[in-house]
């Protein structure tokens, strides 16, 4: 009985919502952007857009590269090659579980969300200060405990913001590993006559037969990105969800996903390119960002601890308005703190 009650329960979700405005230098966007680092999906929809301009057109098709190496050596990543060639702050972050952990021989700390019976803990490296200090005893021990005592291995994938000129140096970097360059997948479409929740950049919480809330909002457009029908048609046995009330028609509405390893660096170009889509005037009354991260990165925003427990959910969605206010919607699973 116990078991099935635990089967019964709903995991635990936080929603955070808050509004501002693009133009208010206290406003939180762009850091919020730039601190959630392993994205996976990126999507944006545009009511009242049959076509991509060219300029925006382009910035998605230059989301990529990303990268994936197959069995690389845990030890290749603290190498004073990998750090002065790659990184210019940044910690190595393990989640392992309590058997990995012990036998490493490192120093970390359980699990924030471990409960009573401790399984898993989280080791954190600094880079940059392990650089500086090659000849310490934590970095012989750090080395020593990767190359010989536990030599992990793992299957990475891989992604660099380069501000130099030259090119990458990814693929030349560990030509002696299996490693393959990714583009992200786009995916395309216009939507036709949709449905869309009329919304006031003032009020969050709706106001009654006027504008709908911010949440409803929330659950109308995951509908939408996964392509569910709208109509709530008593006899369909798969959904019958519907419209938050009150609702708009548009003819066509554009929507875009970007699938892949998705640096901050380039959805703060997409989200900068979207605010600037009401310089020259639109039938839209907003857009939307959405970012989902990967389920199972051990950071969700910044060094925040992320733990997947049944869903590994943690992602992040702005409303653009017309006028430069902005909503922001920020979501996390079971194991995870409340977002920033």
């Amino acid at each position: 009985m116990a078991t099935l009650r635990r089967l019964r329960e709903a995991p635990r979700h936080l929603l955070v919502c808050e509004k501002s405005n693009f133009g208010n230098h206290k406003s939180r966007h762009r850091h919020l952007v730039q601190t959630h680092y392993y994205n996976y999906r990126v999507s944006f929809l545009i009511p009242e857009c049959g076509i991509l301009s060219e300029e925006l057109k382009n910035l998605v098709m230059q989301t990529g590269p990303y990268y994936f190496v197959k069995n690389l050596p845990l030890h290749e990543l603290i190498t004073p090659e990998f750090i002065s060639t790659f990184i210019k702050k940044g910690k190595l972050i393990l989640s392992l579980d309590k058997d990995t952990y012990e036998e490493t021989g490192l120093q970390g700390h359980p699990s924030q969300f471990s409960g009573r019976k401790i399984m898993k803990f989280i080791v954190s490296i600094d880079l940059m200060e392990l650089s500086l200090n090659l000849d310490s005893k934590k970095y012989e021990r750090i080395s020593w405990s990767f190359k010989e005592k536990k030599p992990l291995k793992f299957d990475f994938l891989l992604a660099w913001h380069n501000t130099g000129s030259e090119e990458s140096t990814m693929m030349s970097y560990f030509s002696k590993y299996q490693i393959q360059e990714h583009q992200p997948k786009v995916v395309l479409s216009t939507v036709r006559d949709l449905q869309c929740p009329v919304l006031q950049s003032s009020e969050l919480e709706g106001a009654p037969e006027v504008s709908c809330q911010a949440l409803e909002l929330f659950d109308w457009l995951g509908a939408v990105f996964s392509n569910v029908s709208l109509n709530n048609e008593p006899n369909n046995f798969i959904s019958t969800y519907g419209c938050p009330q009150p609702s708009t028609v548009v003819a066509k509405a554009y929507l875009c996903t970007i699938t892949g390893f998705i640096l901050p660096e380039k959805i703060c170009l997409l989200l900068e390119h979207l605010c600037h889509y009401f310089d020259e005037l639109k039938l839209a009354p907003w857009v939307t960002l959405s970012v989902q991260g990967f389920a199972d990165s051990p950071v969700s925003w910044g060094k925040s601890e992320h733990g997947f427990w049944k869903g590994g959910e943690h992602l992040y969605n702005f409303v653009i308005f017309n006028n430069q206010d902005y909503w922001l919607q920020m979501a996390v699973g079971a194991n995870d703190h409340c977002p920033p």
